[in-house]
Parts: C-alpha cells; sequence; structure tokens
C-alpha cells in the first residue's frame, strides 16, 4: 500500500502589494508640512498668552460671514477634488454627456471645478486683507497682525501650490496619449495634498475666526 503526500506546487505564488511610492513619499513630506504649520499654531498661542489684550482689541476687525463663506467654498472644493480623483480611478479622464450632466462628468471637469474653487479663495482672502489693511492691521502694526497674516500667509501660498499642481495634472491629463495609471496616481497624490491644506485651514479659521 502506497501512500502519496502532497508537495507544494512551484506554481504557487504569494502576490505582494506594494505601497505606491509616490503616495508614500507625499505622505512623508505632507507629515514635514504638518510639523511647520504646528510651529505657526506654537507661535500663535505663544503670542497671544504674551498680549491677550491685542487679541482683544483686534479680533473684532475680522469679517466672520465672509470669512465662513470663503471657508466653505475651500471645503466644498475637497469634495469636488475628491469626486474629480474617483473619475480617474475609472480612468475616466473626461465628460461623457453633456457638460450640464453632472454624474457623467470626468477627472478634468472636476479638478478644473476644484481650482475655480480654490482660486475664489485666494481671492477671498486677498480682499479680506485689502480690508484689514484699510482698517490699521498690517504685518508690522502689532504682534496680532504679525501672526495673523503669517499663519493665513503662509497657507494662502500653499493653496497656490496646489493650483500650480492642478495645472500640472490637468496639462499632464490633456497631453497623455493614454490616460493610465501615472496620471490617475498624479490625481491621488494632488488630491492628498489638497485635503491636507483644506484640513490645516479648517483647524486655523477655527483658532483665528472662532476662538476669541
Amino acid at each position: 500500500m502506497s501512500t502519496s503526500t502532497a508537495a507544494p506546487s512551484a506554481s504557487l505564488h504569494v502576490s505582494v502589494n506594494r505601497p505606491n511610492p509616490v503616495s508614500v513619499g507625499t505622505i512623508v513630506w505632507l507629515a514635514s508640512e504638518l510639523m511647520f504649520f504646528a510651529g505657526l499654531f506654537a507661535m500663535y498661542f505663544t503670542l497671544r498668552s504674551t498680549v491677550p489684550d491685542e487679541w482683544a482689541r483686534e479680533t473684532p476687525l475680522l469679517n466672520l460671514p465672509f470669512a465662513v463663506v470663503n471657508t466653505t467654498i475651500l471645503v466644498l472644493s475637497s469634495v469636488t477634488c475628491q469626486m474629480g480623483v474617483w473619475a480617474a480611478e475609472r480612468f475616466q479622464p473626461r465628460r461623457s454627456g453633456s457638460l450640464v450632466q453632472v454624474n457623467r462628468w470626468g477627472m478634468n471637469e472636476w479638478m478644473t471645478l476644484t481650482y475655480l474653487m480654490g482660486a475664489v479663495f485666494i481671492g477671498g482672502q486677498i480682499y479680506e486683507y485689502a480690508g484689514l489693511v484699510s482698517e490699521g492691521l498690517t504685518i508690522a502694526s502689532s504682534p496680532y497682525g504679525s501672526v495673523f497674516y503669517l499663519t493665513t500667509g503662509f497657507h494662502g501660498l500653499h493653496v497656490v501650490g496646489g493650483l500650480l499642481a492642478f495645472l500640472f495634472l490637468l496639462g499632464r491629463s490633456f497631453t497623455a496619449k493614454r490616460f493610465g495609471h501615472h496620471e490617475a496616481t498624479t490625481a491621488i497624490v494632488v488630491s492628498y495634498y489638497w485635503h491636507f491644506v483644506d484640513v490645516v485651514w479648517i483647524a486655523l479659521f477655527s483658532v483665528i475666526y472662532l476662538i476669541q
């Protein structure tokens, strides 16, 4: 009587899903950016505890209703950005219907809308700066002015960087002969950055405009 022992088949392979190095690199870089903004928050709270009278005098100059509208635009732009990512993940760069059929938009349409909303946010921030300067609040007028313009200004520069990234993404999509994994990966990492900028602004808005 013979017994047979099942030997492991040489044809069996173990599938290993390695993380995308571009995505990992982007996340690591965003972690360093988070530390940068943590330093700005620390500066803000340190100055606020040192000269609280400045905050009591200068904070009423802020236009809270306008800031709420501008913040809402930026938050909604994160939603449109994610819609663009989902379109990129199904490899749909362009709309498959008319422009009014939003449910059939591709990545290009969603990312273009996100770009426009981000540009509106920057325009709103410049408008707010102009109003505050006319009220006498400048970066050199007081410690409050210095920390306000530094924190919101550096964030604004990051938003502008995101807008440039959207232009790069759209340019790559339009020039690509075939929309594939590389283009989809670009859309994903740009969305990481944009969501990060959005979350940082929510924290800044809460600290500067709501905690008075």
